[in-house]
């Protein structure tokens, strides 16, 4: 309640004698919450909460602006108190992709998401965004044994399994620092793709990309395919990458001239993402109090396992969902411990 006070108070100093009313407008996993504004009974705009003691609102200001100099929908900056940790944007509206696809619309909005991402990746530079490297994909890594595997399912590692995982995330690692590097937002996806009313405004509209980086070419893709949120059959989701993968070679993007090697790629980018995904799952719900995402944990496992059972390096990842999901795999079928009986 103090935070909105204060906010309140920031506003009223900009815009003396006008009335205006104050309303959630959403949360992330994040301390930062996002307010919606109306001023005068008709505009509105929003509120970014970015409290100075958890959170730092300009590293979201610095990627605002080489995104939107990219020509990608981000939110206007309208107002700026980076001390407070206020910023007053441009409102994109209160539907998510998420709540916008379905069957009928998901090949066109895809189409959009994957045309402003060929946007992004087409400015990137480097020694403009902090590097996606070694040390920061490899903590993320060590989220899964931490959190998922010893938090939240309470498995004990053997000494041959904790090498065993050491081996496979050296491997995982050496495919992902093998990419060719682009700007990488790191969560673009349905839930922070901004499904935009007004057809000349452009989908998507984009949002939450504060924490974004310098780093391989396929992550976003697989944060936009393999997303948390909803889940697409595997061939559609197949026949996108293959257009995205296109249309970025025409756009003169670094992708692998080889589909199946950028497919490779785009595989175990997967496995380090949805590795992390789930750690982050867990680690908020058991510090930090959110159960909110408890519910999308099965669909990254699954995603996890499918691409564990496709290639035999990752063997020893499937082995350890085996043991939290209590499956076995005989003759190369994997079935719950339940069908033996």
């Amino acid at each position: 309640m103090e935070r909105q006070k204060q906010i309140k108070t920031w506003l009223a100093a900009l815009w003396p004698g006008r009335s205006f009313s104050l309303a959630p407008a959403s949360a992330d996993a994040s301390f930062r919450r996002y307010f919606r504004v109306t001023l005068d009974d008709q505009a509105t705009c929003i509120v970014m909460d970015a409290p100075p003691a958890n959170e730092d609102c300009r590293p979201w200001l610095h990627v605002q602006q080489i995104f939107q100099a990219a020509k990608a929908h981000v939110p206007e900056v309208l107002e700026q108190d980076p001390e407070q940790g206020f910023l007053l944007l441009s409102d994109l509206g209160n539907k998510t992709y998420l709540q916008a696809l379905d069957a009928d619309n998901a090949e066109a909005l895809y189409a959009d998401a994957m045309a402003t991402l060929i946007s992004i990746q087409q400015a990137s530079r480097p020694d403009v965004l902090p590097e996606y490297d070694r040390a920061m994909l490899r903590r993320e890594l060590d989220l899964f044994p931490e959190w998922y595997l010893g938090q939240h399912h309470k498995l004990l590692l053997s000494d041959t399994e904790k090498n065993a995982i050491e081996t496979a995330f050296n491997r995982i690692l050496a495919v992902n620092l093998a990419e060719p590097k682009v700007f990488v937002h790191r969560d673009y996806h349905s839930r922070n793709l901004m499904h935009v009313g007004d057809p000349d405004a452009g989908n998507p509209g984009v949002i939450d990309f504060q924490d974004a980086v310098y780093g391989p070419i396929s992550y976003d893709m697989v944060s936009l395919l393999k997303d948390a949120y909803i889940e697409w059959d595997e061939d559609l989701a197949l026949d996108w990458l293959v257009r995205y993968w296109e249309r970025a070679r025409k756009a003169g993007l670094p992708v692998a001239s080889d589909f199946g090697e950028f497919f490779r790629d785009y595989e175990w980018m997967g496995v380090q993402r949805h590795i992390k995904v789930l750690g982050i799952f867990a680690r908020l719900y058991h510090r930090d109090g959110k159960d909110g995402y408890l519910k999308d944990m099965p669909l990254v496992a699954r995603y996890l396992r499918k691409t564990c059972e496709r290639y035999s390096e990752l063997g020893t990842l499937r082995k350890l969902l085996d043991r939290v999901e209590d499956k076995i795999t005989v003759l190369g079928y994997t079935m719950d411990k339940s069908e033996l009986k």
